[in-house]
């Protein structure tokens, strides 16, 4: 009976070690199972990957590309910020080309080495018949100048390859003479040039315009000058004060009206001043309507009672108004000689930066395309291009 409780205990005692070990074996085989089926999948995976690699490589010759990128190739350079645009064509609405042209570092000194530019800004009807002759001012220079060419919007530009002019067309919109239209197509150009940021001087021209002087002599005068070039001045007349509209008051007194030419020079401060303005833009809008040509007052008015301390007062393009009538002179092929420009650089006189000088325009208007040939042979004579 011993013995047989004996046996009894023990059979009883190897019963229990055997479910005891039951839930130790099964999640040991278990996770066994797994490690080896995970071992497969990740083995097949790259067997996978590689047969797909190897495939398109037999096709096109080349490893494709991963579409993987690890967060730390996802790096932000200063050249990110600093790199013009490649391409000026865009699809930014003026309201969002505006906003984004007026963002301003509040640093003034660069962290990289800059080169200022001068901007040189061309509102134009279409082609530009002169372009060859800026071609010659233009050539060796490319550090020191970048092109903004604002058409209308049905002229297809066509310039050749080697042609300084190529691929610089902004996107663009109609505009009418005298009219609103005009002062926004020059914010524009302004705008899209402020997208550089190494362009610090911004030069307004026509397609009728020309250079009087080198570019190195016209690179210094303007790197050099403490002031910008709008021309500003009180005209008592029916074509100054008469064209003012007292409904733009308070922001615009009569006794802060202004007339300028059209034609300016502007730093990069004053650049931005231009196109961030909501304050004047809807007085002069609505109440400077033909025959008050906003173009000869909008910006001159502004800036004479923001800045008028940088403003030099004289346009640097060369016009003649002694014919009379609404359009200065147009010279042609038969008015290109070197007395025609011998006149022109005699008898000027201006301050610049306060004192005395005989250079005081380096542009002049209004050329017919007639004149380029002749242009061309007088401009290392007389133009020194």
């Amino acid at each position: 009976m011993q013995s047989r409780l004996l046996g009894m205990e023990e059979g009883k005692d190897q019963a229990s070690v055997i479910r005891t070990n039951i839930p130790r074996t099964l999640p040991l085989r278990l996770l066994l199972f797994c490690l080896l089926f995970a071992v497969m999948v990740i083995g097949l995976s790259i067997i996978c990957m590689y047969s797909v690699r190897f495939f398109v490589f037999q096709q096109t010759g080349t490893v494709a590309p991963s579409s993987l990128h690890p967060w730390f190739d996802e790096t932000d350079t200063i050249e990110r910020w600093i790199r013009p645009p490649s391409n000026l064509w865009h699809s930014l609405s003026d309201n969002e080309l505006l906003w984004r042209a007026s963002f301003v570092p509040q640093i003034e000194e660069y962290p990289f080495m800059r080169v200022p530019k001068i901007a040189f800004m061309f509102l134009t009807k279409g082609p530009l018949p002169l372009a060859p002759l800026w071609d010659k001012f233009f050539k060796g220079n490319e550090r020191h100048y970048s092109i903004y060419v604002h058409a209308l919007p049905s002229y297809v530009a066509g310039y050749p390859s080697s042609s300084a002019f190529r691929g610089r067309q902004i996107p663009r919109q109609i505009v009418e003479w005298g009219k609103m239209s005009m002062c926004e197509a020059e914010r524009r150009l302004l705008a899209n040039a402020l997208l550089d940021i190494s362009n610090e001087w911004f030069i307004l021209l026509s397609e009728s315009c020309i250079p009087l002087y080198n570019f190195s002599v016209t690179y210094h005068y303007i790197s050099s000058s403490k002031h910008s070039f709008m021309e500003s001045y009180d005209d008592p007349g029916a074509y100054g004060r008469g064209r003012y509209d007292s409904h733009m008051e308070p922001e615009v007194k009569l006794s802060q009206w202004r007339k300028g030419s059209q034609w300016f020079e502007v730093d990069r401060r004053l650049a931005v001043n231009i196109i961030e303005d909501t304050k004047y833009y809807p007085k002069f809008k609505e109440f400077c309507q033909p025959a008050c040509y906003v173009d000869e007052h909008y910006f001159t008015t502004m800036l004479t009672i923001q800045v008028p301390h940088l403003l030099a007062n004289w346009t640097l393009t060369w016009t003649d108004w002694s014919r009379g009538g609404a359009h200065p002179a147009t010279f042609g092929k038969d008015d290109m000689t070197e007395a025609f420009f011998e006149r022109i650089f005699e008898g000027q006189a201006c301050l610049y930066n306060d004192q005395p000088s005989t250079i005081c325009f380096l542009f002049a208007r209004k050329f017919a395309p007639s004149a380029l040939d002749p242009l061309l042979g007088l401009a290392s004579r007389v133009l020194g291009i």
